[in-house]
C-alpha cells in the first residue's frame, strides 16, 4: 500500500499501537491457556481484560481500515479521519497502559518507547486539537464526506437504493414508529420487485449474486442505505433471508437449495429465524426446545423468544435439540424449517390438521419497529423430514449451518448501523448549520464542531471497515472480523445517534424530530445477532487468543 506523506505520522502510531496490543494479546493468551487450547474457565476468570481487549482488537482493525482508504483516496478530510482515529486510539491506550502496564506484561520502558515518543505525542495532540476538530466539522458541512470509496457499479446501486429509502421508506417510516405498526405491504413488494431478497443468492437459483463468486459489499451498500431510511420499516428485511440463503448454500441438499432460495430470492416466501431462548440468548449449546423423531418427521415442543417477523414470515428457521443428551451441547443440535400461515398482528396461533400447533405474541420494545419481534411457542409442531436443513446428514450441525449465516448477519448488522448513523449525521449537520443560539449557529461553536467532526469519522471509518469485511468474507475468510466489526460498530452508532439528538437539544428528545428514532434504533445493534458482551468474550477473544496460541506452536 502507498503510503502518503501526510499520512505517515498515523500510519507510525498505528504500528506502535499493533505492537503493544500484540504483546497484550500473548500476555493474556498465555494466562488462559491450558494444554495449547483457551480455556473457557481461565477466560471467565479474566473476562473484564478479555472484553477490553477484543474492544481495542477490533478498534485497530477499524484503524486500518480508514488509513487504508485516506491512502487509496487522498484527501484532506480522509487524511484527518484516519489521524483522528489513531490519534484516540494511542491516547487511550497509553492512559491505560500507564496506569496498568504491569497487569499486562508491559514495562513503562515499552510505553514510552511506542506511544510517548516527542513524534507521537505531537502527531496526538496536533490529530486531536480544535483547530484539527473544526477543520473536519467544516469539510463534512461543505459535503466532503460523500465519498464511500466505491466503485462505479457499486455506487449507481448506492444511488438507486437511496432514493428508494427517500422517495418510498422515509414516507411511512415516522408512521410505523409511532404507531408500532407492522412493515406496509407495498414496501416489502417493492423490496422483492427491486432484488433486494436474492442479494446473498446466487444467480443460478434466481438471486442477484454472481455465480463465480460472492459480492457481500452489494448487500452492505443495499442494506446500509435501506437502513438510513429506517431500520424497522426496511434496513432489517433482508436480514433474514441473507441468514437462512447462507445456511442453506453451506448445508442444505441440493433438492433444499432449489426449492427455497428461488423463492426466497423472490420474496414468494418471507423469512424468520428462531434461535433465541428465554433462558439461553447467545449460549446456544444449553437450548432447550427439542425435535423429537417420528415416523413421519419431527415434533418441536418449547419456546422461542426474539424472533422477529415471525408473524408475516411464512417459514421459520428454528434451531433446536435434536438429539436430547445434554452432553452433546451445540453438536445436538439441528435446524428446522417450519412452514406457516402469514400473520398481520401482534399475536398468532397456528394448529395443523394433526394437531400441532404453534402460538405467538408481540415483544413491546422501544424501538426498531415495523417487523415485530416475538415470543414463540411451539405444542408438537410438525416438520417433515425434508425440512431438516441438509437432510437427516445434517443432523447435529445446525450450530454450524447457524454461524455460517449469522457471520453475513452480523456484518449486515454493522452496515444498518452504518445506514442509522448516516442518517443521524446528515440530521445533526442539516439542523447546527441552521439552527442559532447566542447569535451563531450551532456548528460554529468549537464543541458543536468536534462532535459533529468526530461522528463523520467515527462513520466513516465504521463504513469502509464493514467494506473490508465484507471483502474477506468474498474470499471465505473474515468470520472473526464479521464479529469485530458488529461488536464495533454497535457501539459507536449509540454516542454518534445520541450526539445527534444532543446537538437537536429539547427537539431531540420530541418525537417531531426523526433523531429520537435514530437513536432508539441504534440500542438494538450491541443486542441482536449476538450480544456485545458474548461477541466480545465468546467469539473475538476467544478466536484471537486461540489464534495467537495456533501459530505460537507452528512457530516453534
Amino acid at each position: 500500500m502507498h503510503v502518503p506523506d501526510t499520512l505517515k505520522p498515523a500510519v507510525a502510531a498505528f504500528e506502535a499501537a499493533a505492537s503493544l496490543l500484540g504483546a497484550m494479546t500473548g500476555h493474556l493468551a498465555r494466562r488462559v491457556a491450558d494444554g495449547g487450547r483457551v480455556s473457557v474457565d481461565k477466560l471467565d476468570e479474566h473476562q473484564i481484560d478479555a472484553y477490553e481487549l477484543a474492544v481495542a482488537l477490533s478498534r485497530l482493525q477499524a484503524a486500518r481500515s480508514i488509513i487504508a482508504f485516506a491512502a487509496r483516496r487522498e484527501r484532506p478530510l480522509h487524511t484527518r479521519f484516519a489521524a483522528a482515529f489513531v490519534a484516540e486510539i494511542v491516547s487511550d491506550l497509553a492512559g491505560v497502559l500507564t496506569l496498568r502496564g504491569d497487569d499486562w506484561g508491559i514495562s513503562q520502558a515499552d510505553v514510552h518507547q511506542h506511544l510517548e515518543s516527542p513524534a507521537t505525542r505531537a502527531f496526538v495532540r496536533e490529530a486531536l486539537s480544535g483547530a484539527a476538530w473544526e477543520e473536519m466539522s467544516r469539510l463534512v458541512a461543505e459535503g466532503g464526506a460523500t465519498d464511500y470509496g466505491l466503485d462505479e457499479d457499486h455506487e449507481l446501486i448506492r444511488r438507486e437504493f437511496r432514493r428508494f429509502a427517500e422517495d418510498t421508506v422515509g414516507p411511512v417510516a415516522e408512521r410505523v414508529h409511532k404507531h408500532d405498526e407492522l412493515i406496509p405491504g407495498e414496501i416489502v413488494a417493492a423490496v422483492a420487485d427491486l432484488g433486494c431478497f436474492g442479494l446473498s443468492i446466487p444467480e443460478r437459483f434466481g438471486g442477484l449474486q454472481p455465480d463465480d463468486r460472492p459480492d457481500n459489499l452489494g448487500m452492505c451498500v443495499v442494506t446500509e442505505e435501506l437502513s438510513r431510511g429506517s431500520l424497522g420499516v426496511a434496513g432489517s428485511l433482508i436480514t433474514r433471508p441473507e441468514i437462512l440463503s447462507k445456511a442453506l448454500l453451506k448445508g442444505g441438499t441440493e433438492e433444499q437449495r432449489e426449492l427455497w432460495l428461488p423463492r426466497l430470492a423472490s420474496g414468494e416466501v418471507l423469512a424468520a429465524v428462531a434461535v433465541t431462548e428465554p433462558d439461553f440468548g447467545s449460549d446456544v449449546a444449553g437450548m432447550k426446545v427439542t425435535a423429537t423423531p417420528r415416523p413421519d418427521g419431527w415434533l418441536l415442543n418449547g419456546q422461542k423468544t426474539w424472533c422477529t417477523f415471525a408473524g408475516y414470515a411464512d417459514v421459520l428457521m428454528v434451531l433446536a435439540r435434536s438429539d436430547p443428551d445434554p452432553a452433546a451441547e451445540h453438536r445436538g443440535l439441528s435446524i428446522f424449517l417450519a412452514e406457516k400461515p402469514r400473520f398481520e398482528g401482534h399475536d398468532f396461533e397456528h394448529t395443523q390438521p394433526g394437531g400441532g400447533k404453534i402460538t405467538a405474541r408481540a415483544i413491546d420494545t422501544l424501538g426498531y419497529r415495523g417487523m415485530h419481534s416475538f415470543d414463540v411457542w411451539f405444542e408438537d409442531y410438525h416438520v417433515p423430514d425434508t425440512h431438516v436443513l441438509g437432510g437427516l446428514g445434517g443432523l447435529g450441525k445446525g450450530f454450524y449451518y447457524q454461524m455460517e449465516g449469522f457471520a453475513g448477519g452480523r456484518l449486515q448488522t454493522a452496515a444498518r448501523a452504518c445506514g442509522v448513523m448516516q442518517a443521524a449525521v446528515d440530521a445533526a449537520v442539516g439542523y447546527a448549520r441552521e439552527r442559532k443560539v447566542f447569535g451563531k449557529p450551532i456548528a460554529a461553536y468549537q464543541l458543536s464542531a468536534w462532535k459533529l467532526g468526530r461522528m463523520a469519522m467515527l462513520l466513516q471509518t465504521a463504513r469502509q471497515f464493514t467494506y473490508d469485511v465484507a471483502a474477506l468474507l468474498d474470499a471465505h475468510k473474515g468470520q472473526v472480523e464479521a464479529s469485530m466489526v458488529k461488536l464495533w460498530a454497535s457501539r459507536i452508532a449509540e454516542w454518534v445517534t445520541r450526539e445527534a439528538m444532543q446537538l437537536h437539544g429539547g427537539m431531540g428528545y420530541a418525537e417531531e424530530y426523526r433523531v429520537s428514532r435514530y437513536f432508539v434504533d441504534a440500542r438494538v445493534f450491541s443486542i441482536f445477532e449476538g450480544a456485545e458482551e458474548v461477541l466480545a468474550l465468546k467469539v473475538v477473544a476467544r478466536q484471537v487468543l486461540q489464534r495467537w496460541l495456533d501459530e505460537g506452536r507452528a512457530a516453534s
